[in-house]
């Protein structure tokens, strides 16, 4: 199967070119793909944060405007090589965290929160269907983005994780929310608690990952996807609204949670940061991809 097989066309935010998003539109399959690629680490910069919810801005012009062709799917993926996202910007939060700025950490997290929900609302669009795709590394705050997606697509050998444990703390960006509407909220816990990465086949055997793929097969398997899933696009989309109803999940919730996430971050003390600091370095070094025995840990 080949990847990408219509003409693309690029889509930016008004008046600017992205810097930290490179963004196509498929006419043919009607399929918007951004793929991320923040510096200097592949995490969810401030610069990154704003051009994705410019992008989706744009692609809600575009489904609202009676001229322009619909758009009925969109994907987050990576240009980054094996790794879709290392998560939130540690550096950043450490910074924070020593100025004692709450408002900042806390203006931040929310800017997560308020990405993550568009995604799992699909830009609020009953019609639109969000799907990540994931090849390669997924941690912490970059699993809970995917887990936010209507679906997740994973290739094998994936590994992706919450190890923010590790470091006293806890994924507060919606891994609670998402995690557990899936696999319920004792496996998310569970989950949560360990602070392992997970292959993705082990994820897709719980429920977690919608579609395996494939090494390398990843966009090729979206295009699968799409394509079974025109066949019974209409009952789909009526039991997904279904479910939303039965299993709300509301960014009220989630800036909630976040709120004590913030507050439990500034509760940090030096040794945790420092542990911070060296799951930062040590995600840095692996950003393409973890050594075998570190497939089901991050270890201290």
């Amino acid at each position: 199967m080949t990847h990408l097989h219509a003409v693309r066309t690029t889509l930016q935010p008004q008046g600017n070119a992205f810097t930290q998003l490179t963004t196509y539109f498929d006419p043919h399959s009607q399929i918007a793909w951004g793929y991320m690629h923040a510096e200097p680490r592949p995490c969810f910069t401030p610069v990154l944060l704003r051009e994705l919810q410019a992008w989706g801005n744009g692609l809600v012009a575009q489904i609202d405007d009676p001229d322009a062709i619909d758009v009925k799917y969109f994907v987050i993926a990576s240009k980054v090589p094996e790794t879709f996202s290392l998560g939130g910007d540690l550096n950043l939060f450490m910074q924070h965290i020593h100025a004692r700025d709450r408002e900042a950490l806390h203006h931040y997290a929310v800017s997560c929160v308020e990405c993550s929900f568009a995604v799992h609302s699909h830009l609020n669009r009953p019609n639109v269907t969000s799907i990540a795709l994931v090849q390669g590394q997924a941690l912490g705050g970059g699993f809970e983005s995917a887990l936010a997606a209507n679906v997740l697509v994973a290739e094998r050998g994936s590994k992706m994780g919450l190890p923010e444990i590790l470091f006293n703390l806890f994924p507060g960006m919606g891994a609670m929310t998402f995690l557990g509407r899936k696999v319920g909220h004792h496996l998310a816990e569970k989950i949560i608690r360990s602070g392992k990465l997970y292959l993705a086949e082990e994820l897709y055997e719980m429920g977690v990952v919608d579609v395996l793929a494939e090494p390398g097969e990843g966009e090729a398997a979206v295009h699968e996807h799409v394509r079974r899933e025109e066949k019974s696009r209409n009952g789909l989309l009526a039991l997904r609204a279904a479910r939303e109803i039965s299993q709300p999940a509301s960014c009220e919730e989630l800036i909630r949670i976040t709120e004590i996430w913030v507050d439990a971050a500034l509760r940090l003390d030096a040794r945790d940061l420092r542990m911070m600091e060296r799951l930062v370095s040590r995600q840095t070094v692996r950003a393409g991809g973890a050594s075998g025995e570190d497939s089901h840990a991050l270890s201290a």
